[in-house]
């Protein structure tokens, strides 16, 4: 009778503290959900992180995000930084950058959706045309022009100016991952520079023309609408949402997605007081909201 007594006294005593144990843990749960849950996101200068800041971080913050932007200055770091966890996302670059990076590097990182992205564009403090005709009438052979010199965007460059005929590549190579040592003819005689992209807007103040990424024209003050010839981009080609791929079915990253598919960040992005307005738009976005 003793023993049986001791063997449920036992019993109580063991359920007694589970069940303190479990109180414990629900409050610590319960404590931790209430938390606010941080997002850190990278961006290279320009108007990106005004779309994150303007468009995206309100309603973040109303599902209960804080959100911390990082600015770096070239379009390295932020890939680097978002495989070592020190970003949750970021947003600089568009997919065939992405690709060729994360292969280089060895890093899984995956895009989460395409958001309007401002195009390159040729422009020059030295020449003045409003096109391409009045461009090649006053180009003249040694002028200079500096051009990305990560090969995505090179490349893009290249296409750019053979589009417009002011180069012609090489028929045999992929177009995609054209250099300059690629150009098969160069009528006017044109010297190309490549050089880091956040070096192109200051490079006009000694060169005649450069080939320069949306975001670092904005972020060097020069209109867009300003550009000679702008480029017009395909949709793989427009700027997107990156996160490390293993994070990919993670709630911050459906939470996101829905933001920028949301009405509140396409009134932000229509808003003619910021630069997104004349920004080109994914074709997700122009079929979603009727757009032309």
């Amino acid at each position: 009778m003793k023993k049986q007594l001791r063997f449920i006294t036992s019993l109580l005593l063991l359920l007694v503290i589970g069940l303190i144990a479990g109180c414990q843990s629900s409050q610590q749960s319960s404590s931790q959900s209430q938390q606010p849950k941080k997002l850190v996101f990278g961006v290279a200068p320009g108007p990106y992180g005004d779309m994150i800041r303007y468009a995206i971080k309100p309603s973040l913050e109303k599902k209960g995000y804080t959100v911390e932007l990082k600015e770096f200055s070239d379009y390295v770091q932020p890939n680097l930084a978002l495989n070592n966890k020190e970003l949750d996302a970021n947003l600089f670059q568009h997919k065939p950058y992405l690709e060729k990076f994360s292969a280089d590097k060895g890093l899984k990182l995956s895009p989460v959706i395409n958001v309007p992205t401002a195009g390159l564009g040729i422009y020059s403090k030295k020449i003045n045309a409003t096109n391409e005709s009045d461009l090649k009438k006053a180009l003249k052979p040694g002028d200079e022009i500096t051009l990305a010199n990560d090969p995505t965007n090179l490349a893009r460059a290249l296409r750019l100016l053979e589009k417009n005929k002011i180069i012609t590549l090489q028929p045999s190579i992929d177009a995609t991952k054209a250099s300059e040592k690629d150009i098969a003819q160069n009528p006017y005689g044109l010297k190309f520079s490549p050089i880091e992209a956040a070096q192109l807007p200051r490079s006009l103040d000694s060169i005649t023309l450069s080939v320069v990424n949306g975001n670092y024209a904005i972020a060097a003050g020069i209109n867009l609408s300003s550009a000679i010839i702008k480029e017009e981009l395909s949709d793989e080609l427009k700027n997107l949402i990156a996160v490390r791929t293993e994070d990919l079915d993670k709630q911050f990253v459906k939470d996101l997605k829905e933001i920028v598919e949301s009405e509140e960040f396409k009134t932000v992005i229509e808003d003619p007081k910021h630069v997104f307005k004349d920004f080109q738009k994914p074709d997700w976005y122009t079929k979603k909201w009727n757009l032309k």
